[in-house]
């Protein structure tokens, strides 16, 4: 019994310096990783844009004068900005709603459930996540630039 405690184990390797520019781009983040990465972007994403979120809310249900001051935002543009740069701006919110959205469901289902925990649901959910909310982003943002 002494002599299975006392094997000595393989030392660990320490990495106490770890340079940007040798290592980073080496390292592959695993694409739950990515997802979680993703969401916190989204989610600054949606709170440096909530000034635009609450003007499109405000102008959209004021008047019929204002909503058609924001339809024309989007379609000739606004502030030398032509329409199409208004338009990215509201897909880049579309897309970081969605996905802050199916991650936060994620990251919920995930502590909520002990059987959730595991490589293989992680590394599921996370493709799911990134392929829904992209499949949406795509699907909603064909509609908002007019292709049906």
């Amino acid at each position: 019994m002494t002599e299975l405690a006392s094997t000595p184990r393989p030392k660990r390797p320490e990495f106490r310096n770890i340079n940007a520019f040798t290592d980073l781009p080496n390292y592959r983040l695993p694409l739950a990783g990515i997802v979680s990465i993703l969401h916190r972007v989204s989610g600054a994403i949606m709170f440096l844009l909530m000034p635009f979120i609450i003007w499109m809310f405000d102008t959209s249900i004021s008047s019929d004068i204002s909503f058609d001051r924001f339809k024309t935002a989007f379609n000739a543009g606004m502030l030398g900005l032509p329409g199409v740069i208004w338009k990215l701006v509201a897909l880049a919110l579309i897309w970081a709603y969605l996905h802050h959205f199916l991650a936060g469901i994620r990251h919920l289902w995930m502590d909520s459930s002990h059987e959730a925990v595991s490589k293989t649901f992680g590394r599921q959910s996370a493709a799911f996540t990134l392929v829904v909310s992209i499949g949406l982003t795509l699907v909603l943002g064909a509609k908002l630039f007019g292709l049906y």
